[in-house]
């Protein structure tokens, strides 16, 4: 998988001015302030490959798994949790619109073939609707994963495909918006509820079997459940929210490191500093000293 961050007016985007920015980004350890919080006029698209990223996105935070869709309007926030970029991997779209107004009314522009009724429908949605995060969307990432083999393949009529491959992906969007206005799916709620009452008791050595009887599954079915929602077994998913809490505690200079280990499930100061570095990058100690620089 190779990685490439293109802007506009480079080579590749000569021929699509509407496209600010696209991306494929692999973080393998977390680099400070790689996602600050910051408002801009395109309109953003990020689609989660792999990993679990936690953003602030218009104020609110949201937990985001592989197969996951971002959504971010035009002048809306969107930041890191922490300020930075989490470990996994994530690609995005920046496309800039002629208008899309706070009463729904979308121009996409002249590269769109949608129709003019077709582009104040979806502007509606997006903006009168607005869900910032689309779980599961997998044909997300297919669209994605076609815009850049045509960008990159240079076949005949690829700039032509590129563009309908960015309709279809507004289209894609505003259709599922809708099916979410409709049907919301009780399996989020259910894992939102299950993750509060594991962060609120982090430090009792939680088995899969109890985890599965939180939320009334049996062991498989609420294995398979969790795999296909976060990405992860639910015991490295687990693994996960305690480093997550790990790392906001590490960020209270009058906690020591070996008591963070214990309040957040670990059962030794070494098990947590080998662990926190396979999936950060940085020991406990050097992480507090590279977030707070002065302590």
């Amino acid at each position: 998988m190779n990685q490439f961050i293109l802007k506009k007016g480079c080579t590749e985007l000569l021929l699509f001015p509407h496209i600010v920015e696209f991306a494929l980004k692999k973080s393998t350890t977390i680099q400070f302030n790689s996602l600050k919080t910051a408002a801009t006029d395109p309109l953003r698209i990020y689609y989660i490959v792999d990993g679990k990223f936690e953003w602030i996105i218009d104020e609110q935070h949201y937990i985001l798994y592989p197969g996951d869709l971002a959504i971010i309007l035009p002048g809306q926030l969107l930041g890191g949790e922490k300020d930075f970029l989490d470990i996994g991997t994530v690609t995005w779209l920046h496309i800039e619109l002629d208008q899309l107004a706070h009463t729904g009314k979308m121009v996409p522009g002249r590269w769109s073939s949608l129709s003019e009724n077709e582009s104040r429908t979806i502007g509606k949605i997006l903006v009168l609707n607005h869900v910032p995060v689309l779980p599961k969307l997998k044909e997300a990432g297919v669209l994605f994963h076609q815009i850049q083999q045509e960008l990159f393949g240079l076949e005949i009529g690829y700039t032509t495909r590129i563009n309908q491959l960015l309709d279809e992906l507004l289209i894609l969007i505003a259709r599922q918006l809708t099916r979410l206005n409709n049907s919301r799916r009780d399996f989020p709620q259910t894992f939102l509820k299950l993750e509060q009452t594991l962060r609120e008791n982090l430090s009792h050595q939680w088995t899969v079997e109890e985890m599965a009887a939180l939320v009334g599954l049996g062991t498989t079915a609420f294995s398979e459940k969790v795999k296909n929602y976060t990405g992860f077994s639910p015991l490295n998913y687990l693994i996960n929210i305690r480093i997550s809490e790990a790392i906001k505690l590490l960020k209270q200079l009058d906690v020591n490191v070996t008591k963070i280990a214990l309040n957040v499930g670990f059962y030794s100061s070494q098990h947590f500093a080998t662990t926190f570095k396979k999936l950060t990058g940085y020991t406990p100690r050097e992480f507090r000293k590279k977030n707070i620089p002065n302590n």
